[in-house]
């Protein structure tokens, strides 16, 4: 087997010492004795590689066989059982008592570990050293979804048994290796080693005799490279998946048998009974009206492997995309949001810390706001701008590979190479999203130390230097945690950390168990903000893209071998990807920019009160019209100063988002009406409705129209939805339009609780009286009845994909928390998020006739 390395020696350089020193540990290895090759890996110390068994091909191949002819025979009973009596199974099982289940477990599992993911809590209490020197936790290992905790429920076993019972065990070969890996990563599992052979498992139907064939590369011309592209195992790894299916399959065998405890086994499946019809669990949509990605992840393990949806993936990178660019808009739109967001942001700073002496950071003690609101404007501004090229990035680079499976589907299979071309843009994507996580893991590093439910648990070390940003924290000695607390901080440290044990455990294993301890206990939910709740949901997003590339196996097995032979290409093509991207960000975060933008931005003395809950009024008019003045003036200063420094920017999604004649609403000035406004009026009165409001563009620095082209008197332009939506129509000119709300042709007819969520989210205060909160499940109810289907990610995070409309665009919206309600504000921005989308406004929606 040949090494290679990307380093670049340098003869004279500072390594060549290093090089030119003799090693006894090398010069002693005996290249034809194994052992030999293992134990001067070892000669280092404890930290070395655990020394594995030794086993010959004769060995092998007989382990594999009787294990092969095991699993097959013990599979054939187990669908065969299923095939007559899988409905009953079900049935007795749904009203079988926790403990009846149990019992049932383990009769069948007498050792069965009681907690969910039996191998994250071995690896969390024994150290490396215990591992190398023989873990006491090896079927936690090897079988971590089998414990107590999440096989007493209704539905595990249930979907156990069907998978592994009516699809043949080469189907989860790649996922029970994939079971394994913190076992394997962590040492806890040595697979034997036996060179140049490698172990058939993938792709094998219907033949014991084949499934676990040993095949030495000097036999097979293709064998070297099934081992060398992963599309095959390596003997060891393939012992253990048969040993993983080999008892799993007794295991399943025997709680079948156990449910039916009346029926023998022979008569169980023998054609005493018929066959039937296969029974179907119901959905987790049909249950609770929605689906979950907690609960599917829960639930994979017990299902047969997903396979790669590319179409899933472009879907929740576009939605996110979307999403980051309505959060970049709502920031230069709305007041209200602005000044939330920035002060959100300052209670995550770490300054907020108390140092270890129990004193303020220096800025406030010396009176230096303008540093403080510098730093927080530097990273609501950059990094505000950074989502919107990220997302819009991964996005487009899947929009691609949506393509590019469709235009090669018939050339890819298991057994060959993926196309050259689609292979590139799999291992570029995965390059992407492996460097755009950093960045919400960073944001995660900086902010739960600091955010207000977390803070009690750190303190800082004071500053040698009052002015410098560098900030040490650490966790407060002596601090007693309870297990709640103790669990969900090693959980973020993990993350935060990105080091080795998150390499160990792999990202979307560890968001899952955040995900599930977020879900089961309502105290770890509170001890999120929601700050730190958003930055969740994003690595959940990309950890379940991550995780979907995962799925694409047997390739993806091999994509890290991929990577790192074509790094360097790919840090070219990420660098020249991203230059405008730094030139961008570059003058947002100078110093003296920031100085200066931070005295328009400090909120003291009501600089961003923005009354827009309330009624018309001069006065209300003149806080509304003087919020939104100082929220340009900052944002000028900014387009301003980055226009001018940073050059072209014309490849970036921002400069693309700016120059769109899309519009930003603002309030006129106060003029006396002639009589007092009615909250019912007739529908041509309900057009002055409008009339509050002035349309101007996003950015006029970016987009240079002219003062006649966003003038208030634009003519208004009907939307014809005819029951379904449609984006906004433009004129000829390219300029936005407002609805007209004389149009009264009915669009969605919805219920009285759903009518009564629209009217809030496009609230009108010419005709509707002041709005209250809405109950979060109202708002899900609502988006359903006019033909959303709401998925809940991670987080805070859900998703709404259209499934009755003519349009195919997902949106993304942010479950309130910890309140299960949308208060106003946030409503109203879920209402111009939805125009923005959808072409969306209030008139489109009423009550459905009984």
């Amino acid at each position: 087997m040949e090494l290679r390395s990307n380093h670049q020696f340098d003869p004279f350089g500072p390594d060549a010492a290093i090089y030119d020193a003799p090693d006894p540990a090398i010069d002693n290895i005996d290249w034809n004795d194994p052992s030999s090759f293992f134990k001067a890996l070892n000669a280092g110390g404890p930290g070395g590689l655990p020394m594995p068994a030794f086993k010959s091909p004769a060995e092998v191949r007989k382990e594999a066989t009787a294990r092969s002819d095991g699993i097959f025979t013990t599979h054939e009973t187990l669908r065969r059982i299923l095939e007559r009596h899988e409905a009953t199974i079900q049935k007795r099982w749904l009203k079988k008592t926790r403990q009846q289940r149990l019992k049932i477990l383990l009769n069948a599992w007498p050792d069965m570990p009681a907690v969910h993911r039996p191998d994250f809590e071995a690896f969390r209490k024994e150290t490396e050293i215990d591992r190398v020197q023989g873990t006491k936790k090896r079927a936690s290992f090897i079988w971590p979804y089998i414990n107590q905790q999440d096989l007493t429920d209704t539905k595990s076993l249930p979907l156990l048994l069907n998978a592994r019972g009516r699809y043949p065990p080469s189907d989860f070969a790649a996922a029970d290796n994939r079971a394994i890996h913190l076992g394997f990563v962590s040492k806890a599992i040595v697979p034997i080693f036996l060179n140049e052979h490698v172990m058939i498992l993938n792709g094998v139907i219907g033949n014991s005799r084949e499934y676990g064939r040993l095949v030495s590369w000097h036999d097979e011309p293709d064998a070297f490279h099934w081992m060398a592209t992963q599309k095959q195992f390596i003997p060891g790894e393939g012992l253990i998946i048969l040993e993983a299916q080999e008892r799993l399959l007794n295991f399943l065998v025997q709680c079948a048998l156990d449910i039916l405890h009346e029926i023998p086994k022979e008569t169980a499946i023998s054609d005493t009974f018929p066959i039937l019809d296969e029974p179907r669990l119901k959905t987790e949509s049909k249950i609770s009206g929605f689906e979950s990605l907690g609960v599917m992840a829960a639930e994979a393990p017990y299902r047969v492997p997903a396979k790669l949806d590319l179409s899933r993936v472009e879907s929740l990178l576009t939605a996110r995309a979307s999403a980051a660019e309505d959060h970049l808009w709502a920031l230069r739109e709305d007041p209200e949001y602005f000044s939330r967001v920035i002060l959100e942001a300052k209670d995550h700073r770490q300054e907020m810390l108390k140092d270890t002496a129990g004193g303020s950071h220096p800025v406030f003690r010396y009176g230096q706001h303008d540093i403080i609101w510098s730093r927080i404007i530097c990273r609501v501004v950059s990094r505000a701008y950074l989502e919107v090229e990220m997302f819009s990035e991964l996005s487009i680079q899947a929009r691609n590979l949506v393509l590019l499976e469709k235009k090669y589907a018939g050339q890819i299979t298991p057994s060959e190479d993926l196309p050259e071309e689609y292979q590139s843009a799999l291992i570029r994507f995965r390059y992407y999203v492996d460097r755009f996580v950093k960045e919400p893991l960073g944001q995660l590093k900086h902010g739960v130390v600091a955010s207000p439910p977390l803070r009690k648990f750190f303190s800082r070390e004071p500053p040698p230097d009052p002015y410098s940003s560098k900030i040490v924290t650490i966790s407060k000695p002596g601090l007693k945690k309870d297990k709640i607390e103790t669990h969900l901080l090693w959980l973020l440290r993990i993350l935060w950390e990105d080091g080795n044990d998150l390499f160990l455990a792999s990202m979307n294993v560890v968001v899952d168990e955040l995900e599930r301890l977020l879900q089961s206990e309502p105290r770890a939910r509170e001890m999120l903000s929601p700050f730190i709740n958003s930055l969740v949901g994003d690595l959940s997003i990309l950890s379940q893209t991550l995780n979907q590339l995962d799925l694409y196996q047997p390739w993806a097995r091999a994509w890290d071998n991929e990577l790192a032979e074509c790094e360097e290409e790919l840090k070219d093509h990420y660098a020249q990807r991203t230059k405008s991207w730094s030139l961008m960000l570059g003058p947002i975060t100078e110093r003296g920019l920031s100085m200066r933008a931070a005295k328009l931005v400090d909120p003291k003395g009501g600089r961003f009160t923005y009354p827009i809950h309330k009624r018309r009024s001069k006065e209300n008019v003149e806080a509304l019209r003087t919020a939104e003045g100082n929220l340009d003036a900052f944002w000028a200063a900014i387009d301003q100063l980055v226009n001018a420094k940073a050059g072209d920017l014309r490849d970036t999604a921002v400069y693309s988002l700016f120059s769109q004649p899309r519009i930003l609403q603002r309030t006129r000035e106060w003029v006396e009406p002639e009589r007092p406004l009615s909250a019912t009026l007739t529908h041509d009165k309900k057009a002055e409705a409008y009339d509050w409001a002035l349309y101007l563009p996003i950015s006029s620095t970016y987009y240079e129209a002219s003062p006649k082209s966003w003038s208030a008197t634009q003519p208004k332009t009907k939307i014809k939805t005819r029951g379904k939506a449609h984006p906004a129509q433009d004129t000829e000119a390219g300029i936005p339009q407002k609805p007209d709300p004389v149009d009264i042709q009915p669009t969605f007819s919805v219920d009285a609780r759903a009518l009564k969520v629209f009217r809030t989210i496009f609230f009108n205060p010419a005709t509707t009286s002041t709005p209250g909160e809405i109950p979060w499940n109202d708002f899900l109810h609502s988006m359903a009845s006019v033909g959303f289907m709401a998925m809940k990610l991670y987080g805070s995070v859900w998703q709404f994909q259209p499934t009755k409309l003519d349009v195919e665009r997902s949106i993304q919206f942010h479950e309130p928390h910890p309140r299960g309600k949308l208060p106003f504000t946030t409503a109203r921005r879920f209402g111009r998020r939805l125009n923005r989308a959808y072409g969306w406004f209030g008139e489109m929606f009423v009550l459905e006739e009984k």
